[in-house]
């Protein structure tokens, strides 16, 4: 694992979590001078999704202890905040339901937080990277079908194709260094993990970024793992917060957190 920090020590400390199979670069690379203004950001490259990395990604528990310990040895175990999008909001969950770190704000980004059993999630792993793993080392699928799609999406108007893509990195950075193992790994533990219910530490307060059109049954999950979420409801898509309206959502994680 590998944190890539930018701004003034002595803000308040942010930590910035990516999205499955993302690259943190295109993850986050919008916000990252705006946020900084006003925060140290920290931004995690999980294990196996850095260039810098030899290692392959191995489970979300892994990461977590990492995580916990990174923030221990250079924040003096103290954060502000973390925004954890997609699959990064399922780690700011298990940060507070654990509460081994001290953090004020803990916020969701549009996350789907999905559980299944080991031969399930095996299998969906297996399909995800069966289909994705030529697009994230080459830009381009194998099958002609998801190709033609891909093309057309990229040429309609709507920019929340392109920002889609822009958010995992595909459209400007080399992502071959990901292994298949690190994606298998990513995907399966993260819906093979338990995330405790009713989560609520006495600490944290829990905001989510609930993008309406994923659908109803998501903000029903944000109910029933957390006590007393914060519900910012935007009738968006998965992340278009983020990636669409980089500026709306820098301003709503500063209200969250109160800067």
């Amino acid at each position: 694992m590998t944190v890539h920090e930018f701004g003034n020590k002595d803000n308040p400390v942010i930590v910035l979590l990516p999205g499955t199979m993302c690259y943190w670069k295109g993850n986050f690379g919008g916000v990252i001078d705006d946020l900084a203004k006003d925060f140290f950001v920290a931004v995690v490259a999980y294990t196996g999704f850095d260039e810098s990395d030899n290692e392959s990604y191995s489970t979300v528990t892994d990461e977590l202890e990492k995580i916990e310990q990174y923030v221990k040895e250079h924040y003096d175990n103290k954060i502000l905040a973390a925004y954890g999008c997609s699959l990064g909001g399922t780690f700011v969950a298990h940060l507070a339901a654990r509460h081994n770190v001290s953090m004020k704000y803990g916020i969701i980004g549009s996350s789907d937080m999905d559980q299944a059993g080991n031969l399930k999630a095996a299998l969906l792993a297996k399909l995800m990277v069966k289909v994705t793993y030529n697009f994230i080392h080459t830009g381009h699928y194998n099958s002609k079908l998801m190709q033609k799609r891909y093309a057309q999406q990229m040429a309609d108007s709507d920019p929340y194709n392109k920002a889609f893509v822009a958010i995992v990195g595909r459209d400007k950075y080399d992502m071959s260094f990901i292994t298949r193992e690190s994606l298998i790994n990513q995907f399966k533990s993260d819906i093979t993990t338990p995330i405790p219910e009713k989560i609520d530490n006495g600490e944290t307060e829990i905001h989510v970024f609930y993008a309406k059109k994923m659908g109803e049954k998501y903000l029903e999950r944000y109910k029933k793992y957390f006590r007393n979420p914060i519900i910012h409801e935007h009738d968006m898509r998965h992340e278009e917060l983020l990636g669409v309206y980089p500026d709306k959502w820098c301003k709503l994680v500063k209200e969250c957190c109160r800067r």
